[in-house]
């Protein structure tokens, strides 16, 4: 396993791709209505990815279509911006998008509502950001990958839903994807140390119901197997001497 720890010149440069990222999805969130298409959301996000003038780090990565992965209700990630698509009331929708500036990576997700939603939808999503919070915040240095992992997972059991294992959290920097792995699960005091310098993204994918989860026809999709409803929530985060700092809020 290759760490890459990155100075403090590295981290300023991954702020400036997380900030991005964060305008990028608060534009995107903004425009969630009943009856947009996925594929609406996609043209927007590329739009300000550009006159943001950053690249957009999903397109062409592992040939992925889009600059959003974008996906609704029951499904936990990598849904594909479609035209045929349409955001309905009551629904959720997970946007995740990424950025890469001046050779430096950003990553982050969340999850709207729809219009109204129900109490139960609510609660899962106001459950999966709180385990991110938690999840940031056990990111200290000296605590282990499964300190977070284990916050993320003891936040999102004790509501009653369940964490998707078969996809996880990872480092990121020069790359999108960088080691070390940060699943939302683990066992306190388990796992790689954190160190000053290690950039990560924390991101949690909670299912209502049983976390097992299978991918679609189209190569990407990964929805919950027993159709229950899911969110995730995601941001990249910098382990320094004074704690954890979030690069994409």
């Amino acid at each position: 396993m290759a760490i890459v720890c990155k100075s403090a010149a590295e981290i300023e440069k991954m702020r400036r791709a997380g900030r991005i990222v964060r305008q990028v999805l608060e534009a995107a969130s903004a425009a969630v209505a009943p009856g947009l298409s996925t594929m609406d959301l996609e043209r927007l996000a590329e739009r300000k990815i550009r006159d943001l003038g950053a690249k957009p780090a999903f397109k062409g990565y592992y040939d992925y279509p889009c600059v959003l992965c974008t996906s609704i209700n029951h499904e936990v990630v990598h849904g594909i911006p479609s035209e045929t698509r349409l955001l309905a009331a009551g629904d959720i929708v997970s946007i995740d998008c990424g950025v890469v500036l001046d050779g430096y990576y950003g990553d982050a997700a969340v999850t709207v509502p729809v219009g109204e939603i129900g109490a139960g939808l609510r609660t899962l999503v106001e459950v999966t950001e709180e385990s991110l919070r938690r999840g940031i915040a056990a990111a200290q240095l000296g605590a282990r990958v499964g300190d977070i992992g284990a916050a993320v997972q003891d936040c999102v059991e004790s509501a009653g839903f369940s964490v998707v294992r078969e996809f996880v959290g990872h480092g990121i920097g020069t790359k999108l994807h960088e080691d070390p792995q940060v699943p939302n699960y683990g066992v306190r005091d388990q796992g790689v140390k954190l160190k000053e310098g290690m950039v990560i993204a924390i991101e949690p994918m909670v299912n209502a119901g049983r976390p097992d989860v299978e991918v679609l026809g189209d190569g990407w999709t990964a929805v919950a197997k027993d159709g229950s409803m899911s969110a995730h929530f995601e941001h990249t985060v910098a382990v320094t001497a004074t704690g954890a700092r979030v690069l994409t809020d």
